[in-house]
């Protein structure tokens, strides 16, 4: 068996493993990354590619266990669970619903979310300027469209319960959300728009963190996952599908959905379930939104780029099936018709699915294992890998080099949830 020696390995080159590659590297660190398929080619790629300050309130609420148990016979609903015997699965629903029954707790969530996605947000701009990287990224904000009376009234809270936050938002009415959007149909009742939200071209975001890294000196080796961790006594090693063993200094697991099968040999159980989520891309349209559209009802979000447009989302909870299910691909586009005045949509260059890591608190997992000294974590982003790559990339460097963190690790430790 072949030995390799590293300073920092990195389990994962999607959005999360580059941004902590870069960010170990200006500190001074040897990084080589591992990726079994190619880098962003698990959930960084066929997302919305939204920047979104505006998702710091989470899902788990009263309201999202009522409608989930609603839609669970509802194959093309916007959240969908497969029913079937799953125990770590119905384990992962009821810490879930433990959270969205505890207002104290989830006020706590929505803070923690806020200051990590503002945090990223700021960062961004500056970060994608040193890298060189062009994404197509715009401070456009997000649209959040609604085609209810009864969606409105909830939304109308936002601007004064978020402003707190740091986060701003606008409540439009059906005629100025129309007029800022022509493309809207009459069964819009109003708006609320995000102006601190932006946008980019996920996939060039990751090409981009990629080519920036092996310019400065990251060894990105495509190709060529990780089939076990072993121990030795309280220290983790690597072995590559090709029988090779790895050693490190430090070990960063951002294998997004992944990582759980990775420790749970070792008795680390994470709660973290894949969440599948589906868009599809088409190419431009003679008349697009001017920004990205979240279209409330039906969990549709919207966004052009000059190149082209997607429609995305949907959460489904059916483990790791490889199906593309096209009936939840047409529920995107009959959402995007209730809602913008299309006559069609062109044939689809691309339709995608991938699995988001989500935890059950909607937080995601950074930080050292209790059990191993060397091993760090990076996953369980849920829905907002993209949006919170910067601020993660710049904690695990702070983590790993013992520098001023970005903002503040310890509600995002492994260690409120890893037990061996």
């Amino acid at each position: 068996m072949s030995e390799t020696k590293h300073d920092c390995l990195i389990i994962g080159a999607g959005a999360i493993g580059l941004a902590c590659a870069l960010a170990l590297r200006e500190q001074g660190r040897e990084v080589t990354v591992l990726e079994s398929v190619a880098a962003g080619a698990g959930a960084s790629h066929g997302n919305c590619g939204t920047i979104t300050p505006s998702h710091a309130p989470p899902l788990n609420e009263p309201r999202t266990l009522w409608k989930g148990l609603k839609w669970m016979f509802k194959p093309d609903a916007p959240f969908h669970l497969a029913p079937r015997f799953d125990p770590p699965l119905w384990g992962w629903l009821l810490r879930f619903a433990k959270v969205a029954l505890s207002p104290r707790r989830r006020h706590a969530i929505e803070r923690q979310r806020a200051a990590l996605l503002l945090a990223s947000r700021r960062l961004l701009p500056d970060w994608l300027a040193a890298l060189g990287i062009d994404c197509g990224f715009r401070a456009s904000g997000v649209l959040y469209v609604f085609g209810s009376e009864a969606g409105l009234r909830r939304a109308a809270a936002w601007p004064e319960r978020l402003a707190p936050l740091g986060i701003e938002a606008e409540a439009w009415d059906a005629q100025r959300a129309m007029a800022e959007e022509p493309l809207l149909t009459p069964r819009v009742k109003g708006a609320v728009l995000f102006p601190g939200d932006a946008c980019l071209r996920p996939e060039r975001f990751v090409t981009g963190l990629a080519c920036a890294a092996k310019a400065r000196g990251v060894v990105l080796r495509e190709g060529l996952g990780i089939a076990a961790l072993e121990r030795d006594g309280r220290t983790l090693h690597a072995l590559d599908a090709n029988g090779g063993r790895h050693r490190a200094e430090l070990i960063v697991l951002a294998a997004g959905a992944r990582a759980p099968a990775l420790l749970a040999p070792l008795g680390v159980r994470l709660p973290i379930q894949p969440g599948k989520g589906y868009s599809r891309t088409y190419p431009p349209l003679p008349a697009m939104p001017s920004r990205p559209l979240v279209l409330a009802e039906r969990s549709v979000c919207v966004t052009a780029w000059p190149e082209g447009l997607r429609l995305g989302s949907t959460m489904e909870f059916s483990g790791f099936s490889e199906y593309l299910n096209d009936r939840r691909l047409a529920a995107l586009e009959r959402g995007a018709f209730e809602y913008l005045r299309w006559d069609g949509l062109p044939r689809p260059q691309e339709s995608w699915y991938g699995f988001r890591p989500m935890t059950p608190d909607e937080l995601p997992l950074i930080g050292p294992v209790p059990a191993f000294p060397n091993l760090m974590l990076a996953t369980g982003h849920g829905m907002l890998g993209i949006s919170l790559a910067a601020v993660t990339g710049r904690l695990v460097a702070a983590l790993a080099c013992h520098s001023e963190p970005p903002v503040d690790p310890l509600p995002l430790s492994p260690a409120r949830f890893l037990s061996r």
